[in-house]
């Protein structure tokens, strides 16, 4: 889509700073990590978020608690990263190829460059970089930095009978990025992080051009220089891309305002085997046959490398207010969700947690002295003894509410009328904006407590109104009646939160945990464990996935969900669009 118009944007590209390294161990930014301090109290290290630079004192003896296990603050289990990492398989006649259209720091074959690019963020990935090891990594690593050099590499890829994985922000949990053991191909992992450009943006039509590899964080900042956002939130938004929103159907913790990713995406580019998939012009909506871009929504690598995409923009909220709800149980709480959802128009973000999640969050608060901690014994008091609530059942739910100003206040209304009605008591402003910017911080905790001998991970479902409370239960049952089968030394940790709603049903997240010192192989037991909650999932009336997608670990299941002319027919479109599979990631059972 090209205009002459003076009214369109051309932005600059980022500027990537040297503060904006990412860790290649652990998650996020290499300057942020959980960690404790010559008091023995946690701390998160580096300025980049609320909590940084705060003592956590309540965090450690929380987990104790919970885990039913005494937590040695310097009991460690100490990292031999990085993992043995594999010799390259080399092809002399594809290096000579690719030389002729790329520079020579476009090319990497640094051992731990590879090894990032060989792996994603489930807990098994991370736990084999830190303790074990990958067995089939990356040979090369190669960073087009325009659609014709995407272009040109795969058409090198195919005459060389080469495998190309995409990569964007190496932040999916679903082993996406892990090479298969049996492929004898060179694999090259094809890094969009240089495709990072919002190219134009047209203010008259409100729409945006953006190369698939700009990362979240850095295309916000992009469109509010002019006023706009696309709305989309992912909880990995600091570092994951726009393309892999698109390859994994992601959702937003926006996305009651914004809509999803299928709803925000108006087109896009794609460098197949067979050529580039485009159209001439975007439309808000037509009727034209069927439309082979969606095929790509959700395609996690197997089908082409998305190369930019046209997204819907929105102004910039006029009013941004937070909030939160006292519940006095997970059932009063859910129960609000439903009637806000069936009844109003539910805030930008509406998210509810379980009373061990909200036990989690208060154990993350930074320790208190003088006026705070008199607010705080009276803010206790009166909603412990004058309102009744039970400190092992309350729950709560964060807010966020975006639009006008006329908007936020009628959502504002409407949703605290509901609550009230379902005995939800309004908790501040305040502990409505600390719970959503949690998202971010809490994200380094995991690759913290598997120094400490505590293995946890996150998964997901969506399901009807009707099953979402069944299957809270009953993957906690299944879990603990699992761990006491075989006999395991700690109690599962086993947390539940409503993140996203539909007129139809819920988003739920999970996150599950474990004490697993003197576990032979504690990772490959989480696998197993998490299989059993998957299984129970589904014959509770849950999906395979909501957002995360299904990688490689949870194809065995996609037999379970699909008829076998369903999975004949995914087969054979991956067939028709990659005969030699170039796009050999081998995600979802595709080749």
């Amino acid at each position: 889509m090209k205009s002459d118009s003076p009214k369109w944007i051309y932005p600059e590209p980022p500027k990537i700073t040297a503060d904006e390294a990412e860790s290649f161990e652990n998650w996020g930014f290499s300057d942020t990590k959980f960690a404790i301090n010559q008091r023995g109290n946690v701390v998160i290290e580096g300025n980049r978020y609320e909590l940084s630079g705060q003592e956590l004192p309540r965090l450690l003896p929380w987990v104790s608690d919970v885990l039913g296990v005494e937590i040695d603050p310097q009991d460690i289990h100490q990292t031999s990263y990085p993992s043995p990492i594999p010799a390259p398989l080399e092809s002399p006649e594809f290096m000579f190829a690719v030389k002729r259209f790329l520079n020579e720091n476009q090319i990497s074959s640094d051992g731990e460059i590879r090894l990032r690019h060989g792996h994603g963020h489930t807990q098994e990935e991370i736990f084999a970089i830190k303790y074990f090891r990958i067995k089939r990594i990356p040979d090369l690593v190669i960073y087009p930095e325009n659609e014709q050099q995407v272009a040109d590499l795969i058409r090198a890829a195919k005459d060389h009978d080469v495998s190309l994985i995409p990569f964007g922000g190496g932040t999916n949990v679903t082993d996406a990025l892990r090479c298969r053991e049996s492929e004898t191909r060179l694999i090259v992992s094809v890094d969009m992080r240089r495709m990072n450009r919002v190219l134009w943006i047209d203010p008259e039509n409100m729409m945006a051009c953006i190369e698939a590899g700009a990362v979240g964080r850095h295309i916000v900042k992009s469109l509010e220089r002019y006023d706009f956002t696309m709305g989309h939130e992912p909880d990995s938004v600091e570092f994951s891309t726009l393309g892999g929103w698109i390859a994994t159907n992601a959702s937003g913790m926006k996305k009651n305002k914004y809509g999803n990713i299928e709803d925000i995406v108006l087109d896009i580019t794609v460098a197949t085997a067979d050529g580039k998939l485009e159209r001439k012009t975007p439309v808000p909506r037509e009727s034209v046959g069927s439309d082979s871009r969606r095929l790509f929504f959700g395609s996690e690598g197997t089908l082409g490398i998305i190369t930019s995409a046209i997204v819907k923009l929105f102004p910039l909220p006029e009013s941004q207010v937070y909030g939160s709800v006292l519940f006095p149980s997970y059932e009063d709480g859910f129960e609000f969700m439903k009637e806000l959802t069936l009844t109003s128009t539910p805030p930008a973000s509406v998210r509810l947690v379980d009373n061990l999640q909200f036990q989690f969050g208060m154990a993350l608060k930074p320790a208190s002295s003088g006026l705070k901690v008199l607010k705080s014994n009276i803010e206790k008091f009166f909603v412990t003894k004058l309102k009744g609530f039970e400190p092992k059942k309350m729950v709560a739910c964060t807010l966020v509410f975006e639009g006008t100003s006329a908007e936020v206040e009628h959502q504002q209304r409407e949703t605290y009328r509901i609550a009230k009605k379902h005995r939800g008591m309004k908790a501040g402003s305040e502990n409505g904006r600390r719970g959503y910017q949690l998202t971010y911080s809490i994200a380094y905790i995991r690759d913290f407590l598997i120094h400490h001998y505590i293995i946890a991970e996150s998964f997901e479902t969506s399901c009807a109104w009707s099953d979402a409370l069944k299957i809270c239960d009953n993957v906690r049952r299944v879990l603990a009646e699992e761990f006491k089968r075989r006999e395991l030394p700690s109690k599962p940790v086993v947390i539940s939160r409503i993140t996203q709603v539909y007129r139809t049903g819920v988003a739920i997240y999970f996150y599950f945990g474990f004490y697993y010192k003197g576990i032979p192989n504690p990772s490959a037991l989480y696998v197993e464990l998490e299989n059993v909650a998957r299984e129970e999932i589904l014959r509770s009336g849950g999906s395979l996935s909501h957002h995360h997608g299904v990688g490689k670990i949870r194809q065995a299941f996609l037999p379970d969900i699909m008829s076998e002319t369903a999975l004949k027919w995914r087969q054979e479109i991956k067939t028709s669009f990659d005969p030699q599979n170039i796009f050999g990631a081998g995600n979802q059972n595709l080749k």
